[in-house]
């Protein structure tokens, strides 16, 4: 058996963090905006430290896991 834990958090959180997507900070006209499917290089760094610091709480300290199979 494998454990899907790990890869089934990364993906949703992948999905759900892209910028712009559901919501983006820093938006382009007001701190949050909320699905305008824009980006920039600030919003991209500031979700990639939200994907980091909520992956390694799910992984880490919580420790999910998840097994699919016999």
């Amino acid at each position: 058996m494998f454990d899907w834990g790990p890869v089934v958090v990364a993906v949703v959180l992948f999905i759900l963090l892209s910028p712009g997507l559901l919501i983006q900070i820093p938006g382009k006209s007001s701190f949050v905006e909320f699905g305008n499917f824009q980006t920039s290089g600030l919003s991209i760094l500031v979700h990639s430290i939200l994907y980091f610091t909520i992956i390694c709480i799910f992984l880490l300290a919580v420790g999910v896991e998840m097994y699919i199979g016999s």
